[in-house]
């Protein structure tokens, strides 16, 4: 006959629960090592220091959830005030400055620039339309979605007033809402930061994008 194994023991057991009412004396002289304090507890004892690990980090879970509900909603208070900004804005030609300064006010960021081409004859001499390379425009057109990184010298910084101060930028495309991600821009966005993780390539872009869609539709009467 083989000998017992403990998963023998441990299938006998959740086969038959009732064991331990009939050997209930059992329970009390089971003790464990608590990996806390390394003494010898009851099983009452240790399936407590299990439940309040437990309670732990499901609390730890919650004030997670609270503080990212906290940080969406303050960010989405940001949005509106940024939106209200550009509502409020009657001249088509202060659009550009009010979309860069208000971004810059409305989420904390050091530096913001703008350009738009191709625009309607009237605005053509304006501030927001000069600068604008061919480069930077097959730049703004290969990127499907906002760029975020390291500033490798993209010439897209000349816009912003203190170039060298941008170690980090995101680059977001403005294009027409019927162009999707692929079609041609007509303009881009330059958010620098002298953080040099403040854009990273490994964050998320989704908020971003949003923010470019709402400048491209504010933008397009300017065409």
């Amino acid at each position: 006959m083989s000998a017992m194994t403990e998963q023998d023991i441990a299938n006998y057991l959740r086969g038959n629960p009732e064991f331990f009412e009939r050997q209930a004396d059992v329970l009390a002289d089971v003790r464990l090592i608590s990996p806390h304090s390394r003494r010898t507890v009851s099983l009452q004892e240790r399936q407590a220091e299990l439940l309040r690990e437990k309670i732990r980090m499901l609390e730890g879970r919650l004030i997670e959830m609270i503080r990212h509900g906290s940080d969406n909603l303050a960010l989405s208070d940001r949005m509106v005030c940024w939106a209200r900004d550009l509502f409020l804005t009657h001249e088509l030609a202060e659009l550009p400055e009010a979309i860069a300064s208000s971004i810059q006010l409305q989420f904390a960021v050091p530096q913001v620039a703008i350009r738009v081409w191709d625009v309607d004859a009237e605005f053509a001499d304006e501030p927001f339309a000069q600068d604008v390379s061919e480069d930077a425009r097959l730049l703004a057109d290969s990127l499907h979605e906002p760029f975020c990184g390291v500033n490798s010298g993209f010439e897209a910084t000349a816009w912003l007033e203190h170039p060298a101060q941008a170690v980090s930028l995101a680059l977001l495309p403005l294009r027409s809402a019927d162009a999707g991600n692929a079609g041609p821009a007509f303009g881009m966005l330059v958010l620098a930061s002298p953080d040099s993780q403040r854009y990273n390539s490994t964050m998320g872009t989704d908020f971003l994008a949003r923010i470019a869609e709402v400048a491209s539709a504010a933008l397009s009467p300017l065409r």
